[in-house]
């Protein structure tokens, strides 16, 4: 995960750094996969929000709310379900995230 992640103070004070959904997805697939390929997804927002230098104690509501849209978007898509390898162990509505090992691809 020590790859070129953005910090918070690239950012304005207050505001998440400016993203693609596809860096999210990307990002949140690093972590499932760097916890074991499965965790809740407070865990997996606070370790994103940990590796953009963000104090996990006050994680920004706006990053919380994008991380989980974009989980919850790529998961209900199946191409890119397919893509990212995200995965609800126990269902819709489980807070519970995995991620497949091998996804098809990822630009």
């Amino acid at each position: 995960m020590g790859k070129n992640l953005e910090h918070a103070s690239d950012a304005l004070p207050g505001k998440m750094p400016a993203m693609g959904k596809q860096t999210l997805a990307k990002r949140v697939r690093e972590v499932l996969l760097a916890l074991g390929g499965e965790a809740h997804r407070a865990l997996v927002i606070e370790q994103v929000a940990r590796s953009m230098g963000h104090d996990v104690r006050q994680i920004p509501d706006d990053l919380q709310e994008a991380l989980i849209h974009s989980f919850e978007e790529n998961w209900r898509d199946e191409r890119r379900r397919a893509t990212y390898g995200f995965h609800l162990p126990f269902g819709e509505g489980s807070h519970r995230w995995s991620v497949r090992p091998e996804p098809a691809m990822i630009h």
